[in-house]
């Protein structure tokens, strides 16, 4: 079901009910940008400890924004038959006030969204407005003080045109006497009642249903009875509700604490906690305990897959949808009458009808999915009981317990992040060292295209004819040392401290 601005206040009560009732909540974002290339040398690397990597990423986070998210979250009737309900909400940052917030597009992001059919107009036009803590607080402060300004070039003209209307209108109006301003939408609604309400002692407005307000005219005494009145659309508390939009839907999945569930979700939780409820943190360990805080219970199902694929005789992809092909496959446990059953509920049955990979909504439908078939397989290889009696969700979780806040680590020294401890130790396969013989002025980047049909691997300059090269794995390794025994021009080595580390050698000397 997708949801923009226009219809998200009308749908939050029962968005809100279904998140409390819910078994699970799986979510996916899509964002403007992944990787900042700004400053250089902010991709991931292999070299990269979780702390370093938190650190790029967080440079990439804060340049970026949320373009859409997606969330599925499961009724818990009818087990082992899960309904689930998927959405699909179309973000905006909050322009409200002061606020204005910037952020950049990456062009092969936006080539990407484009291609599987993103909808940028919904994004800009009916976008839902969000903000964070430290946003809100600014916005209450402005509002308490009176200091309303406006951001926004359009909203401004709209104002404008709205205050020339007003104010040749009430010099020749009685008091009681009504005028209406039409063709307002969103922000506008408010803006335009505070700056008359502001700049015009005499005057008083309301809403009038869909893009309107009615201005009357009125006396100072009136005034005054109308302001500390409890009915007031302006009340301060009214406007934040508005401008929080979309940030009370997330904290209301904080407050019901239930398992949270993504895939690759490292980026997914950095964007929420900088865009619903703090800047990142310099800190990683900070980081780490604000996300625990906040989503006690994390399944990772890239973690969890990543595991079943070195147990099982699968095909091993990593793509989302190919995963979900994969597990439900016919040819896995095609006698298994126990095997969870997955409905989309009726408002959401297009994602039944026609696959739309990378829409968010969708995405969290898959995500969804791959947990609750995951689970089951899990649930099977530690007991025999699991075919005799319908699992329960708990009996999911229990067999998911050692996959728990463990959120997948992409090529690095550790396999995950652990949101409820310490992380492990890195471990990487024997670093290598690429000494160069008669070939002058190599660089980094020709090293990579020497060595890139052999392995995957990162590379570093170690000084004017040494390299480092780091893999991921260990067969990489023994494919390089021998394949270069003999080269004319590169000699290959595994890497040694005290040998090969310019600061060894420069004490030595």
């Amino acid at each position: 079901m997708e949801v923009g601005a226009a219809g998200f206040e009308q749908c939050l009560p029962r968005l809100r009910r279904r998140v409390r009732h819910a078994a699970f909540l799986a979510l996916d974002m899509e964002f403007t940008g992944l990787h900042s290339t700004f400053p250089q040398n902010n991709k991931p690397s292999l070299f990269d400890s979780p702390a370093e990597r938190y650190l790029k990423a967080r440079q990439s986070v804060q340049r970026f924004t949320v373009t859409q998210f997606g969330k599925c979250c499961s009724d818990t009737e009818n087990l082992p038959r899960y309904v689930v309900h998927s959405y699909n909400f179309f973000l905006l940052p909050s322009t409200l006030g002061v606020t204005d917030v910037e952020f950049t597009l990456s062009a092969s992001s936006i080539q990407f969204l484009s291609h599987y059919g993103f909808d940028y107009n919904k994004f800009l036009k009916d976008g839902i407005p969000y903000m964070n803590e430290v946003q809100e607080k600014i916005l209450s402060q402005q509002l308490l003080a009176g200091s309303w300004k406006v951001s926004s070039a359009l909203d401004r003209d709209v104002l404008k045109k709205a205050i020339d209307e007003v104010t040749c209108w009430i010099a020749a109006a009685e008091e009681e006497e009504t005028m209406i301003l039409h063709d307002l939408s969103g922000y506008q609604m408010f803006e335009v009642q505070l700056v008359l309400r502001q700049a015009l002692q005499n005057v008083w407005t309301e809403p009038l249903g869909d893009k309107k307000v009615v201005v009357k005219k009125v006396s100072p005494q009136h005034r005054r009875l109308l302001e500390n009145s409890p009915y007031d659309c302006c009340q301060k508390e009214l406007i934040l509700l508005s401008a929080r939009g979309f940030t009370n839907l997330l904290q209301t999945l904080v407050k019901a604490k239930k398992p949270l569930v993504g895939h690759n979700m490292l980026m997914d939780l950095m964007h929420l906690h900088d865009k619903f409820y703090k800047p990142l943190p310099e800190s990683y360990e900070e980081f780490k305990r604000n996300i625990h805080n906040l989503f006690p219970v994390l399944i990772d199902t890239k973690t969890v897959t990543k595991s079943i694929w070195k147990e099982y005789p699968f095909p091993r992809v990593s793509n989302l949808l190919e995963v979900y092909n994969v597990l439900c496959s016919s040819k896995l446990n095609p006698k298994d009458p126990m095997c969870p059953e997955i409905a989309l509920a009726s408002d959401c049955s297009r994602y039944a009808e026609k696959k739309s990979p990378h829409e968010a909504g969708y995405d969290a439908f898959l995500c969804g999915s791959v947990l609750l078939k995951s689970a089951h397989l899990l649930l099977c290889r530690s007991t025999d009981d699991a075919a005799e009696a319908d699992p329960s969700f708990s009996q999911y979780l229990t067999a998911l317990a050692e996959y728990l806040n463990k959120v997948n680590f992409i090529r690095g020294g550790v396999s995950s992040i652990n949101f409820s401890g310490e992380d492990a130790p890195c471990q990487h396969p024997p670093l290598l060292v690429v000494h160069v013989r008669g070939w002058p002025g190599l660089d980094e980047r020709q090293i990579y295209q020497e060595f890139k049909a052999h392995c995957r691997f990162d590379v570093r300059r170690l000084s004017k004819n040494q390299f480092i090269l780091l893999s991921n794995k260990f067969k990489h390794v023994r494919v390089v040392l021998r394949d270069y025994k003999h080269h004319p021009h590169l000699r290959v080595s595994v890497y040694r401290h005290w040998r090969h580390s310019p600061r060894v050698g420069c004490l030595l000397q």
